[in-house]
């Protein structure tokens, strides 16, 4: 399975049709959230009208949590704290962020990020591959401002237990990390032209994930 995985297009969706060309064929779309800039909800459907392919998303902690509804009476499909099964690979999301101290619509306590991530690994059968998509990441892996560490500890109960997590919101840490058998990825701010893409193969029963990040190369408009 070929993923494009975006993150943080905070309203800007003038790249993405680039950012589509230079991936060439994909299966399966993931959105990480802030997909508007505070709003408003409905402007998240110009972003999605602008994939032929099936939608994964979850809201950022600069969407309002109204857009769930907006995304699931749309062409897309909402996995914030839920799971789905897509062709042998779970796929689990959740939006939203840790507390920030901007005080931004759309954030939840750890606690909560605790309830729903251990709810949902219960969902996952041994078989299957797991991807997360979160907005935030987890603590301690690409979720460094300045010299902190601001990520979501109880998104590190996936560590070594996906296979594969998508995130963004630290605009910052666009790159790839490895943790156990976990291989995290930022795609960068999608609003500047960043992307990646992402490759899933079976191989003797596991999988092999091969990722790439990709940019634009036009100015933002």
């Amino acid at each position: 399975m070929r993923l494009f995985a975006i993150a943080d297009p905070h309203g800007n969706y003038s790249k993405i049709e680039e950012l589509l060309k230079i991936a060439g064929d994909v299966d399966l779309i993931l959105i990480a959230g802030d997909i508007t800039n505070f709003g408003p909800d409905e402007k998240a459907l110009d972003l999605f009208d602008k994939f032929n392919q099936r939608i994964l998303a979850v809201p950022g902690n600069c969407d309002h949590e109204s857009i769930i509804k907006v995304i699931e009476d749309s062409k897309a499909t909402d996995i914030h704290k839920k799971s789905i099964s897509i062709d042998g690979i779970r796929f689990i999301g959740i939006g939203g962020s840790n507390p920030t101290p901007f005080c931004t619509p759309f954030e939840l306590q750890e606690c909560d990020f605790e309830e729903n991530t251990k709810r949902m690994l219960e969902d996952v059968k041994a078989d299957e591959i797991l991807v997360t998509l979160t907005h935030t990441p987890p603590f301690g892996v690409l979720d460094m401002v300045g010299d902190s560490h601001v990520g979501c500890k109880a998104l590190n109960v996936f560590l070594d237990k996906a296979d594969l997590m998508v995130c963004g919101h630290i605009h910052e840490a666009r790159g790839i990390e490895k943790s156990g058998k976990t291989v995290i990825v930022n795609p960068g701010m999608a609003a500047l032209g960043f992307a990646a893409v992402i490759d899933i193969e079976i191989e003797n029963n596991s999988p092999i994930i091969n990722v790439e990040l990709i940019k634009s190369d036009r100015e933002v408009i």
